[in-house]
């Protein structure tokens, strides 16, 4: 493990889902312990602390079909453009959710700095969604669906065009891992994207190790490697129940552990984002530090 220079950044966003709570992760990981792990591995840390998000209770929710856009887009501007500064100097962010919708911000961000180096980034997304709805096939109106989406250049343009228009990554670089909830209107929208898909069946079928080296050889195809985007509710609720969308039967416990280390060992990783963390539905902090535990083995902890 090489230490580094890795700087933290919390985005306590709620507006993208439908209840309160996951605004309290980035307060809920820290206290988990994050920054003294990351110390006790090596590496130097700063904490930026969290961007300004304003309180959906003093905001008008807008149009039904993206619910709170103006606020989000705004958020994920300043979120960007901290992610794409603070990473000038070759430091590694690791980007505090809040609800998914905050890893527009942090991935747009890491795809500025890498475009202004005349260099892609792939991006490897573990969720138990595949975050690809648009205002026209959401069946909620909660922009947290429709991440993916945007990152690939569809939706609201005050989303898409975040430091700059065009897509933030190309979709043969993005590969979704432990998928096990999409909506029906949002199907043919994945099929037809382009992007990586592997469902739990695939992770039951060929193992994690296998789907994990797959995802990487697919994200760092042409690219100066990857953006790790990890959404708690992909672990199986039964272990992270703290989580905004908790779904049943995804990653075990060594399975998560395990993508983590691989996305360390890779050499690859560019940037990491821990999301949708609710310590409201939690137990006891359970979710948010087991989040920590697998941020620290995505950044060099080791059982030996």
């Amino acid at each position: 493990m090489d230490p580094r220079h890795l700087k933290i950044l919390g985005v306590p966003i709620d507006l993208g889902g439908a209840h309160r709570g996951v605004d309290m992760g980035p307060s809920s990981l820290r206290v988990a312990g994050l920054n003294a792990g990351l110390k006790r591995l090596g590496h130097q840390v700063t904490d930026l602390g969290n961007v300004y998000v304003p309180n959906p209770h003093s905001c008008d929710p807008g149009h039904s079909n993206a619910r709170f856009q103006k606020e989000i887009a705004e958020v994920c501007t300043h979120v960007a453009t901290t992610v794409e500064r603070e990473s000038r100097d070759g430091s590694g962010l690791i980007v505090l959710g809040g609800d998914h919708s905050a890893a527009i911000g942090s991935i747009s961000g890491t795809a500025a700095g890498y475009a202004l180096r005349g260099e892609k980034v792939g991006l490897i997304w573990i969720d138990a969604h595949t975050d690809m709805n648009t205002p026209e096939s959401t069946p909620s109106g909660n922009i947290h669906g429709m991440p993916v989406a945007c990152i690939l250049g569809h939706g609201p343009k005050e989303l898409t065009a975040i430091l700059g228009d065009g897509p933030k990554v190309e979709p043969h670089n993005v590969v979704c891992i432990g998928i096990r909830s999409v909506d029906p209107t949002e199907r043919a929208l994945v099929r037809e994207s382009g992007i990586n898909v592997f469902t739990m069946r695939e992770v039951d079928e060929m193992g994690a190790r296998r789907v994990m080296e797959s995802a990487i050889e697919l994200a760092t195809q042409g690219t100066a490697g990857f953006h790790f985007s990890f959404d708690m509710d992909g672990v199986d609720s039964r272990i992270a129940p703290g989580v905004g969308t908790p779904v049943d039967g995804g990653l075990t416990y060594r399975e998560s552990h395990l993508i983590c280390e691989m996305a360390h060992d890779s050499k690859k990783m560019l940037a990491m984002d821990m999301m949708e963390v609710d310590p409201v539905e939690d137990v006891k902090n359970t979710t948010a530090i087991l989040g920590v535990d697998l941020i620290l083995s995505a950044h060099g902890k080791s059982i030996l």
